[in-house]
């Protein structure tokens, strides 16, 4: 059976410490850099309680009482927050190996903590679910993967290959949108206590190992907000939905 959103913990990666930014966030942490009058950890979460999430993990470190002071509990923001908060940086995947406990599930979402694009959450745990996946990585279209490194899909969605920034060619290519649906055996080529990374170790790990990783490409506004760039373009965006409100 196919979990639902309420059953299923969404995790945030929230620990950067937004070096990239550092010139428009110098004193709080990279998700809480403010977008149209609003912390955009604060959006995140609005987002997925809108799509039936109801148990959030923040997986903090870099500055993390700037988070937990403005989100508490989670009670105000319709959501049940917990905390995972690192010591040192320990990477997307180190994170994850991190707060493995609080989990409590075999099937989770994860998102990274200064991206956006807005996705059918309840479609991509379905979509998960109905091919055993291992994990499931939402896709956006780009017209340079240079900047994101690439994912290559076979004809029934699997993932056959990732290219890295350095490695991806220049044009359009499919790239993670940092939005992820995961089973926590993948958690098990993570290694303990150190940082680590989905992208250039988990997943190019669990490829060798032969789990079955998939790519759920989706339409629609991608920005990665961890650039001055992406920040500008996030918070033009944003500004236009409000002017179209009637």
């Amino acid at each position: 059976m196919t979990p639902g959103l309420a059953e299923i913990p969404a995790l945030i990666l929230a620990g950067g410490a937004g070096t990239r930014l550092r010139s428009l966030v110098s004193d709080r942490p990279k998700p809480m850099a403010s977008v149209a009058g609003r912390p955009f950890l604060e959006l995140q979460i609005e987002w997925l309680r809108r799509q039936g999430v109801r148990r959030v993990v923040l997986c903090t470190g870099y500055l993390h009482p700037h988070i937990e002071a403005h989100f508490g509990d989670g009670r105000a923001f319709g959501v049940r927050i917990e905390y995972s908060v690192e010591a040192s940086p320990l990477g997307t995947a180190g994170a994850l190996k991190r707060a493995e406990r609080p989990i409590g599930t075999e099937t989770f979402l994860a998102l990274n903590g200064d991206s956006f694009l807005d996705v059918d959450l309840a479609g991509l745990v379905r979509a998960h679910a109905e091919r055993a996946a291992a994990g499931t990585l939402v896709l956006s279209a780009v017209p340079d993967a240079r900047g994101f490194g690439s994912v290559e899909l076979d004809a029934r969605g699997r993932i056959v290959r990732f290219d890295e920034k350095a490695e991806a060619q220049a044009g359009p290519g499919r790239v993670s949108a940092g939005i992820y649906c995961l089973e926590t055996r993948l958690l098990d080529l993570v290694p303990p206590g150190r940082s680590a990374s989905l992208e250039r170790e988990t997943f190019p790990l669990a490829l060798a190992r032969g789990l079955p990783l998939f790519g759920l490409p989706a339409e629609g506004f991608f920005v990665d907000i961890g650039t001055p760039q992406g920040y500008g373009r996030m918070c033009q965006h944003l500004q236009q939905k409000e002017q179209q409100q009637p």
